[in-house]
């Protein structure tokens, strides 16, 4: 269920506490705390080369889920098409649902190691493609997509209008000596990708709904004005 085995650390606790404490507890900006959003940014670059202003390009959710259903509903018209890669978290189809879109499974395969290939990707789209959910690290395989694969990906998208939907919440738990990798550093996907992550698996933090979203101005003002 993608519940980590060990507690929210102390040090966060503590400063839960002290924060209530003092009596902070009046609205914060739309997009969240100012210095939770700047503190975003630098963790973003520092651990996987992403660079966002905190002002504009960040916003604070209610949870990691939020993000992904403002993404959609910032994008989807009635009768657009959502690519979903399965298997996957369970609420990407019913999100897609509510937003009255197509949602169209990709089923992973063993023999590809549970990864998307650029061939599964190219026979799923049609004109009326919107949007791809990309949920790597995947639960509940624990499949990676690796620099060489997500450049595949990237250059079957390369000139279409299909925006991506990154949802990297377990980016942390990918182990051994390669790190990480967004689809947004890929070149030209940046400006068509919505990353999504939040603080409940790293931080075991999963019932004080905290995530964040980040993607261009031009994007994050338009789910700016859902959320708000």
């Amino acid at each position: 269920i993608g519940e980590p085995d060990f507690k929210t650390p102390w040090e966060v606790r503590a400063a839960a506490i002290e924060t209530l404490e003092k009596g902070r507890t009046t609205y914060t900006a739309n997009s969240g705390l100012a210095a939770l959003r700047v503190e975003i940014t630098r963790y973003m670059e520092r651990k996987f080369g992403l660079s966002y202003h905190p002002e504009d390009e960040t916003l604070v959710t209610v949870g990691g889920s939020e993000a992904i259903d403002l993404c959609i509903r910032a994008f989807v018209e009635p009768g657009d098409e959502v690519l979903v890669v399965e298997p996957c978290f369970v609420a990407y189809a019913p999100m897609g649902a509510l937003a009255d879109a197509r949602v169209v499974p990709i089923p992973t395969r063993a023999e590809d190691g549970f990864r998307l290939t650029a061939q599964q990707l190219r026979a799923a789209i049609t004109p009326r493609t919107k949007l791809l959910v990309l949920p790597f690290p995947n639960n509940p395989t624990g499949t990676v997509m690796r620099r060489e694969h997500l450049e595949e990906i990237a250059q079957v998208l390369r000139g279409t209008d299909i925006v991506v939907l990154s949802d990297e919440i377990y980016a942390e738990m990918t182990f051994g000596r390669e790190r990480h990798v967004s689809i947004a550093e890929i070149d030209g996907m940046r400006e068509r990708t919505v990353v999504v992550n939040g603080f409940s698996k790293a931080y075991a933090m999963t019932g004080w709904r905290l995530g964040y979203a980040a993607a261009p101005e031009l994007i994050m003002d338009q789910m700016l004005k859902i959320h708000q």
